[in-house]
């Protein structure tokens, strides 16, 4: 069947090294001055304003492959960009040659194998689409327009962390284009040493055209009973206690995360309710249904909620729940630890900063990593906190250029009070660019050094140094 996509053209007087690229390429070559320049190099995250040399917005594997050779011939900086979500913004850099995956994003379930492949520019809404109607699903994290690519490599906490385990511990195979233009395929027979990084040590080896996950049975035919159980701020302490000590004690089929927040000023929130500063955790039952009552109970009726919102629904429904309160185009500032447990510090520290919150949409969010997420030992894959505890993530947020200062200010100065009670490193999938070497060293334990040889070994030059960047390991 002929194709359908236009070759890629550059306009009159463009240098000839991009018509040279252009000539190459199914996709699109898009360059400064160009009418849709603007819209391709906006990300996720409105604070981050970059202006690359040029992107590529890849149609095949080929054009990946074009485009990598063409960076490394020419000297040219690499930023890869899958879903565009990243909280750094390290999808695109100035002055570099971006290749895009957007336009990718073919999925393929196996529902006999149950597995999934999904190609790189994917997004969790489009795999959740294909695999819940199946009644299937694969872990991912906890905001359907996520890109699949950012969330998969860097780990993947989310609503399924504690009866399936993180995105990596899902990963069947990756097939990745190199720092010098091959095509390979990485999985548990094949390169393994790259599979085994791939697996939460970030964009650091390659581009990442298409992944294949393994997939589970959620909920019944895919329906889970799923939803945010709200209580007051002031309750915080109260509810966070009970929370940590909950949590070991439940099914692995009820996950849940807990944030501090600001309700939503409007539908489906009450009115009375409304820009009230409160606490909540969402919860995540995808077990049998007729067990639900007796599992779900005790968290629906613990203490004074203001709000119960666990309702049965599809699980990609529940995966999009949040969507609605952070489209893309808001600033966003991150801060970010792993914790191995909710101390009594820490609690105080929460409400403090809780009742500061500089905006409604700035909050604070805590993932658990136990369950099936925590039996993994740590050297099993490049993700290496596996002792259980939570994911914490303070984000300060706005739509409003002018607020930058004080979300920023208000994360920075709520992480420094609460950093002494982590575990020291952070989930790399929420650091910013500027955290510096020793926090991405931190970010992976003993798992660091060899991570720097594996690099040594596919990207010795660091062609791929836009990320939360680990240098390849120096020759003996």
């Amino acid at each position: 069947m002929p194709s359908t996509v236009a070759p890629a053209t550059v306009p009159a007087g463009t240098a000839p090294e991009y018509s040279e690229l252009a000539a190459n390429l199914r996709g699109t070559l898009i360059l400064p001055g160009d009418a849709d320049y603007d819209a391709a190099r906006a990300v996720y995250n409105a604070m981050i304003d970059r202006r690359p040399a040029a992107i590529v917005r890849c149609a095949d594997q080929a054009d990946v492959v074009a485009a990598v050779n063409f960076g490394r011939n020419h000297g040219l900086v690499l930023a890869v960009r899958g879903g565009g979500h990243n909280a750094g913004g390290l999808g695109i850099a100035d002055g570099a040659l971006v290749v895009d995956l957007s336009r990718m994003r073919a999925t393929t379930v196996d529902p006999a194998a149950r597995t999934v492949r999904v190609d790189g520019g994917c997004t969790w809404n489009d795999v959740d689409h294909a695999t819940v109607a199946f009644g299937l699903a694969t872990p991912s994290g906890f905001v359907s327009t996520t890109g699949v690519g950012g969330l998969a490599l860097g780990g993947g906490i989310g609503n399924l962390s504690r009866s399936c385990g993180l995105t990596v511990d899902n990963l069947v195979s990756a097939d990745v284009v190199l720092a010098d233009g091959r095509l390979v395929t990485a999985d548990a027979e094949h390169h393994p040493d790259l599979f085994w990084a791939l697996r939460g040590g970030g964009g650091n080896f390659g581009v990442v055209t298409s992944f294949t996950f393994r997939l589970h049975e959620v909920g019944e035919n895919g329906s889970v009973i799923a939803g945010p159980v709200f209580y007051d701020l002031e309750d915080a302490p109260e509810v966070l206690r009970w929370y940590r000590d909950l949590l070991p004690t439940l099914p692995e089929e009820l996950g849940g995360w807990f944030a501090v927040l600001t309700i939503p000023d409007g539908p489906p929130f009450p009115e009375e309710l409304r820009n009230r500063k409160a606490c909540a955790i969402a919860w995540c039952y995808t077990g049998e249904h007729a067990r639900a009552d007796e599992v779900l109970d005790p968290v629906r009726s613990f203490g004074r909620p203001l709000l119960v919102a666990v309702q049965e629904m599809p699980f990609n429904a529940f995966q999009a729940f949040f969507d609605p309160l952070v489209p893309p185009g808001l600033q966003w500032y991150w801060k970010s630890d792993f914790t191995e447990t909710i101390s009594d510090r820490a609690i105080e520290v929460h409400l403090k900063h809780g009742r500061i919150m500089p905006t409604a949409q700035s909050t604070m969010h805590m993932y658990p990593i136990d369950g099936a997420a925590a039996s993994v030992p740590a050297d099993a894959t490049a993700f290496a906190y596996r002792d259980g505890g939570w994911a914490c993530v303070i984000v300060g947020v706005s739509p409003d250029p002018a607020d930058r200062d004080a979300i920023t200010a208000w994360a920075r100065d709520y992480w420094e009070e609460l950093h002494p009670t982590s575990a020291g490193g952070a989930y790399v999938n929420f650091l910013m660019e500027d955290e510096g070497t020793d926090r991405v060293r931190a970010a992976y334990l003993g798992n660091y050094e060899r991570l720097a040889r594996v690099k040594a070994e596919y990207d010795p030059d660091n062609v791929f140094h836009i990320n939360q960047n680990i240098p390849p390991a120096a020759s003996a």
